[in-house]
């Protein structure tokens, strides 16, 4: 069913972003070996016009995931989104929903940069341990295990000055309750 994009039919490509090594260029701005990110979709090997490429890839230290990851798509919603939206400042409590998923670790990391108490909420006990000893979070609460509201309140006793938001729903009253208005 068509939403905000065509559906993909069957046996088609899968549309997504993808970062790949250049194999064969006619293109004057992309040489062989390079390394890019675009529109290539779920493939092993992608003939695509230059207009798909988003950028090259100039960080060749690193590895190449990072310009899907943190350095791509989701490091950039976690960074302007925080940074530029929640404006968080050192000495506050940032709460992160779904922190352990691509955007929400990057989240965390960043208010701890800032100087934050960053608290992430996940699902599952394998998850919020990820958020505090793989992320370094400074408190993880598992929505699954019982009181939300207890665990907000032990995890957040100044309450909640930022609340960010990776699920795109209505802010539940238990957050509400916690988060610092005015």
């Amino acid at each position: 069913v068509a939403n905000y994009s065509t559906p993909v039919p069957i046996g088609g490509v899968m549309r997504s972003l993808a970062a790949g090594r250049v194999v064969a260029s006619r293109h004057p701005d992309f040489r062989e070996g390079e390394f890019v990110v675009g529109m290539f979709g779920w493939q092993d090997h992608a003939t695509v016009d230059a207009s798909a490429i988003q950028r090259k890839i100039d960080e060749p230290d690193l590895p190449i995931s990072t310009a899907l990851g943190v350095l791509g798509l989701n490091g950039l919603t976690a960074y302007f989104g925080l940074l530029e939206i929640g404006q968080p400042k050192a000495g506050e409590t940032v709460v992160v929903s779904t922190a352990a998923g691509s955007v929400g670790s990057c989240v965390g990391q960043i208010a701890r940069i800032q100087g934050c108490r960053a608290v992430g909420i996940a699902g599952g006990p394998t998850k919020a341990a990820i958020c505090r000893d793989e992320f370094g979070f400074d408190a993880a609460i598992d929505y699954k295990d019982g009181d939300l509201d207890a665990a907000l309140a032990a995890s957040c006793p100044k309450g909640i000055d930022v609340y960010f938001d990776n699920t795109g729903g209505r802010i539940s009253d238990t957050v509400l309750k916690h988060l610092n208005v005015g």
